[in-house]
């Protein structure tokens, strides 16, 4: 007999044997908070989707189905992928973060099978996970020097604005992402001599690095220093807040230059996104670690020492989605051929 069993409750569940370590990672190591906030984005929309569109969200053991049941399932599931995807396709997301969701829901089928011993037929197999390749955009060596350097600007800014500024040259200069940046103490600094270092362990990817720091990041680092050796240097500060301010500051920096971005939709470009943005509109905190790598590249260090500095391993495919040279620094390079070609 098919008996169905609502999936809203199964996914909440979900989420707290995540949070709780009753579900953890192939290694045994527990889920980390990155991932337990996406399965809570994904719960949401499920919620949405279902109370918009009344489309039942429900699941049934494909063990004690017969035959003419599982193909009745199959067709449900089909059904459900093509749904949820336009609704979230009609609500303006693109291919990333539709790709995202469907992502999330196959790890929600594998749980169901692997940790609650729920035959789900494997259905999620039918999931088509799109991705897609977004235009980043990086600071040039240029813009870089005028955030460490241009002491005007600086003081130009709020207290609040500057200490976002000093965070984000920081991070742009050691690669860290944000949620390593926010997590360093004291305990992270360490001085050899009259050369200062820093030494940290990746959040996501759990390895190490110690990376000499330049004479600007250490003025940074002693600027903001914590008296109490637990508490962060740098203090807190949520994400939102934090990118709406690195865009404001662009716009007070002149980093106004128009952009175009492109993005997809099943699988097809849709140009000209956001039509009349400029760079600082791009602004993020996904620009640091971006601009750090890239900078070493363009500047000339090897790319193994880059890999090594950054915590990718020699084999790493994703080490390249963050080598994307600044158009300025491409438009230099080109004017240099060109120049040697128009010579006589």
């Amino acid at each position: 007999m098919k008996i169905a069993s609502p999936i809203i409750p199964l996914f909440k569940q979900f989420i707290r044997d995540s949070e709780t370590g009753k579900r953890l990672k192939k290694n045994g190591e527990r889920i980390t908070k990155g991932s337990i906030d996406n399965y809570r984005y994904t719960l949401n929309n499920l919620i949405k989707f279902t109370t918009e569109t009344g489309f039942e969200l429900r699941i049934c053991d494909a063990s004690k189905l017969n035959k003419r049941e599982l193909g009745s399932e199959k067709n449900y599931w089909k059904k459900f992928y093509k749904k949820f995807t336009e609704f979230l396709y009609k609500k303006g997301c693109f291919d990333n973060y539709v790709g995202a969701n469907i992502k999330m829901i196959r790890t929600f089928f594998n749980y169901l099978k692997n940790d609650k011993d729920f035959f789900t037929g494997d259905f999620q197999r039918l999931f088509y996970v799109r991705k897609e390749e977004v235009d980043i955009l990086v600071l040039s060596p240029e813009q870089l020097k005028f955030l460490i350097h241009d002491e005007e600007f600086a003081n130009s800014l709020t207290p609040a604005m500057r200490r976002i500024k000093d965070v984000f040259v920081f991070g742009c200069t050691t690669g860290l992402r944000f949620s390593d940046i926010f997590s360093l103490t004291n305990k992270n600094f360490e001085k050899q001599g009259e050369e200062w270092y820093l030494k940290i362990k990746s959040q996501k990817t759990k390895t190490y690095s110690f990376v000499k720091l330049p004479k600007y990041a250490i003025s940074i680092y002693v600027q903001y220093k914590s008296k109490s050796a637990k508490m962060p240097v740098f203090g807190t500060i949520s994400l939102f807040i934090f990118n709406r301010s690195l865009k404001q500051i662009g716009e007070k920096a002149g980093f106004t230059n128009p952009i175009e971005v492109s993005r997809e939709k099943q699988g097809k470009t849709k140009d000209s996104v956001g039509k009349g943005l400029r760079f600082c509109d791009k602004m993020s905190s996904h620009m640091m670690r971006r601009t750090a790598i890239t900078t070493l590249l363009i500047l000339g260090m090897p790319e193994h020492l880059v890999r090594k500095i950054s915590g990718h391993s020699h084999a790493s495919n994703s080490f390249n989605r963050y080598v994307h040279y600044a158009q300025a620094y491409i438009d230099k390079e080109i004017d240099k051929v060109h120049n040697k070609l128009e010579m006589l």
